[in-house]
Order: C-alpha cells, then structure tokens, then sequence
C-alpha cells in the first residue's frame, strides 16, 4: 500500500516539462522530461541549485558537499566503493551517479525519496553524511548575504529548506548525457559503432539479456530488481524491503542507468565489483542465489569473446563525446 501511495503521488504532481527563462537541451537519445509543478526550471534558480551542490558549508564541518560523492570527473559517483561522509565516516553504500537522475521517480538504491527534490534534503540531514538538521543549515545559509540575495531574487524568500530542495534539483536536472555512439547508430549513422560493439550490442539485447532491466532511453528501467549482491552476507542489506516490507523486495535495488558506465566505477549498490569484466562475469554466472532472486537472472554462458564484445558496447557505446563536465562555480559570500 505505501508503494502504491508513492506511486500515485510521484504521477500526480509531474507535468510535461515547462521551463520559466530556461529550456532544457536534450541530447540525442533522451527525449523531453518531466518537471515536478510549482519547480520550474529558470536559469538563475539553476545556478543556484549549482553553487548549493558545490558548497561544502551545507555539512556541519564545511568538508562535505554534494559534489563530494557525485564528482564530475568520476561519473557524478566518487570512485569508491561506499559514500563518505564528515569525519571520514563511511554509509554502506555507495554512492550513484546523478546523470540523468531526472528521469527517475524513485531516487537513492531503496527508492525512498520521491524525484530530486525528495532526495535532495536527505544527504544534509544524515548524520553520516553532512550532519545538519534542516534548520541549522538554513540558519547557517541565511548568514550568507549572497544566499540570501539568490534566494529573495528566485523565490522571494530567505533561504529555505524547500527552496534548497527546488535549487539543487533544477540543477540535477541539467545534468543529461545523450549522443553517445549507440544513439547515432540508432540514429542511423550504422558506422557509430565499431564491428565488436555491434556484437556487443546484438549480445545485449539478445543473449546477454541485460535489457530485460537496462532498458529504454536512459538504460534502466528505474525499477528495483534483486540481482543476490550482498545477499550473501550476513546481515544482507535488504534494500527496497525495508521501505515497503514486502517479502518480494528483500534485497532489491534501483536499477542503475548504463550512461557513462565506464567512469562510474565501481559497480552495484555495495560498489563491490570494481570493474565492468567483474560485471559480466557476475551476470554471466546468474548473480548470486537466493529466495528472491530475480527471474530475469540465469547463467548465460557466455564465450570469453562475447563478454568482451559486451564490454566493448558498454564502455565505446554508451560513453558520450558531450560528457557533461562541469567545473564548481564561485561561491556567494
């Protein structure tokens, strides 16, 4: 029933995107996104939403911001196996990419937030993470003139937490990669892909069976699925169960998008395989056994060859010459 309430609640307050001064680009491959009512994309409130995921003063200790677990130059992740937070404390899992987070509903592995603006808050709030209530870190950004000044200036407001939410989340939403070589051979353009990715391709949405989860534009389905990583630990994180206490989501979580997966390493919710041949020996193999094990996953049998042919399409094929890169900007004062 509550999954069926976040549901209905995540479809009822979606519209078709409408931005206020600012129009989003998408890249080949993506098509148009939906934008939450009452959060429309303006440029200033984006850049906003930039400086806030920059700025480490949202944490207690002024070390930690959101840009410290989703870096640019490692696949908006942090190249680590777990996220970190202040005083070096570790949360247990790592730490997922926000490209093309928009375009999900459901956010963090167990899908307990609702859309960007639901997660936004959360990392603040951990005391494993940045460590501030809400009210600290809005009094602590309201003593920042130039915070004050955006906010009045976007929203007509001191700083607050749902302001901070709206900002960060427009920021997230410009975070898109696209035209990569699968979309321009998709596309068309039949020489996008070298003759191994081609095979690597035909493999994944053959053989390989990776599509039954990685599908559509972004390469996920955004559902939650369990593939027996880290069920066989003890305790297992049991993910998406601790969220709905359904027998059926024990050790289930969010499929993660396939853009960019080359720099997002390492892999899965515990970033327990560290890289993409890990990935596929794991697949290849039919991920780990157990009650609730996910009937898409069996041993393929794949051929030394065809997981390379794999690897090669997901590392050329998916991997964009329009990255998005972006540098941390100057901070208000």
């Amino acid at each position: 029933m509550r999954f069926l309430t976040l549901l209905l609640f995540a479809i009822s307050c979606v519209a078709t995107v409408t931005a206020d001064d600012y129009e989003l680009q998408y890249p080949l491959g993506l098509k148009p996104m939906r934008i939450p009512k009452g959060n429309e994309l303006t440029e200033a409130k984006i850049k906003l939403g930039k400086q806030l995921f920059f700025d480490p003063r949202l944490s207690r200790d002024d070390t930690v911001s959101c840009s410290s677990c989703h870096e640019p130059s490692k696949g908006w992740s942090n190249g680590d196996d777990f996220a970190t937070g202040v005083r070096g404390q570790r949360t247990g899992r790592s730490a997922p990419t926000i490209i093309n987070a928009g375009y999900s509903y459901f956010q963090f592995w167990d899908g307990r937030a609702l859309m960007l603006e639901g997660q936004a808050l959360g990392p603040i709030q951990s005391s494993v993470e940045m460590d501030l209530t809400l009210e600290e870190c809005v009094a602590k950004l309201n003593k920042i003139e130039g915070y004050r000044k955006q906010f009045q200036d976007v929203f007509g407001t001191d700083v607050t937490s749902p302001g901070i939410a709206r900002a960060i989340a427009s920021f997230e939403r410009t975070i898109l990669s696209g035209n990569a070589p699968y979309d321009k051979f998709k596309a068309g353009d039949k020489s996008a892909l070298s003759d191994a990715a081609e095979r690597g391709r035909k493999l994944f949405f053959g053989k390989a069976n990776c599509s039954a989860c990685h599908a559509g534009p972004n390469f996920s389905d955004f559902a939650f699925h369990n593939i027996g990583v880290g069920m066989d630990n003890d305790p297992p994180d049991v993910g998406r169960f601790n969220e709905t206490d359904m027998l059926g989501d024990r050790g289930s979580f969010k499929t993660a998008t396939l853009r960019e997966i080359d720099r997002t390493a390492p892999y899965m919710h515990d970033g327990s395989l560290g890289t993409l041949e890990d990935v596929v020996d794991f697949y290849n193999k039919g991920g780990i056994a157990n009650p609730q094990l996910d009937e898409e996953l069996f041993p393929l049998k794949l051929t030394v060859a065809q997981k390379a042919d794999l690897i090669t399409f997901l590392k050329e094929g998916l991997s964009s010459e329009d990255y998005p890169d972006f540098k941390p900007p100057a901070l208000p004062k």
